[in-house]
C-alpha cells in the first residue's frame, strides 16, 4: 500500500531545565506512535534507526526519534568513559519523560505508545515500561542488551520482541537468559548470519519487517 508520511520535523522535550533534541514524523490516520531509545554512541540521525523510522512511516506508525544526551553531555561523557551512555538509571528517567511528553503532544497524544531500543537503549526502554505500563503497548529491541534493565525486567507486562544477530553470539545468549526473566508475552527473533550492527546485505531489512510486524499485531488502534 502506498501511504504518503509527514516529514520528520525537529522537536525539543524538556527535562527539568535541559532540552532534549528529537524528530517527530506523524502520518496521516496514525495506528500509533514510536519512539527510538538508542544504544551507547548513537543517535537520533543514526542510519540503522532512521531506516526502520522510515518502514513503520510507510505503514501508518508515528516515529519519535531523540537523543537521550544533550550536546553538551555527549562531549563530557566521551571524556569519562561513557557513565552517561551506560547509566540504565539515567536513560529510563530522559525516555518516560519523552514517554510522558508524547502523551501530551497534540499531535501524538491520542496514540498509543511503543518503544523500539537498541543496545543499552533497550534496556531502557524496558525498564521504562515497568514503569508506563498504562501508556506503552509494545516493544521492539534490536540487538539490545535487555539483561542491563535488572529487576525490571520481572515487572515488565508489555509485549516485547527480541531481534539479535545469528553472528551475535553473546547477544542471543544474555537475550534468552532476559527473556525467561520477563513475565509478559516475549518472543526472539534471531536473524541468521547478521552481526551486532546488521550490515549484511538484507539484514536491516528484516529487522524493519520483524518490527512493523510486532507493532502492527499490539499496536493498531
Amino acid at each position: 500500500m502506498d501511504v504518503t508520511t509527514s516529514e520528520q520535523r525537529p522537536v525539543q522535550i524538556p527535562v527539568g531545565a535541559i532540552r532534549l533534541e528529537g524528530e517527530l514524523a506523524v502520518p496521516s490516520q496514525a495506528h500509533g506512535v514510536v519512539l527510538f531509545a538508542h544504544g551507547s554512541g548513537s543517535g537520533r540521525l543514526s542510519p540503522r534507526n532512521q531506516f526502520v523510522a522510515q518502514a513503520l512511516q510507510e505503514r501508518r506508525f508515528a516515529t519519535l526519534l531523540i537523543d537521550l544526551l544533550t550536546a553538551e553531555e555527549e562531549s563530557r561523557d566521551a571524556l569519562t568513559g561513557g557513565r552517561l551512555r551506560f547509566d540504565i538509571g539515567f536513560l529510563t528517567g530522559r525516555l518516560i519523560a519523552a514517554t510522558d511528553w508524547l502523551s501530551q503532544n497534540p499531535g501524538s497524544r491520542d496514540l498509543g505508545i511503543g518503544y523500539f531500543g537498541a543496545s543499552t537503549g533497550a534496556a531502557a526502554t524496558l525498564t521504562a515500561a515497568a514503569e508506563r505500563a498504562d501508556k506503552v503497548r509494545a516493544i521492539v529491541s534490536r540487538g539490545g542488551r535487555p539483561d542491563l534493565a535488572g529487576g525490571a525486567l520481572s515487572r515488565v507486562r508489555v509485549p516485547t520482541l527480541l531481534i539479535v544477530g545469528g553472528a551475535d553470539h553473546t547477544v542471543v545468549r544474555l537475550n534468552r537468559e532476559a527473556m525467561a526473566r520477563i513475565h509478559g508475552e516475549t518472543k526472539l527473533e534471531i536473524v541468521p548470519g547478521a552481526s551486532h550492527l546488521f550490515e549484511e546485505p538484507g539484514a536491516l531489512e528484516d529487522v524493519a519487517r520483524l518490527a512493523t510486524d510486532w507493532f502492527e499485531r499490539h499496536m493498531q488502534t
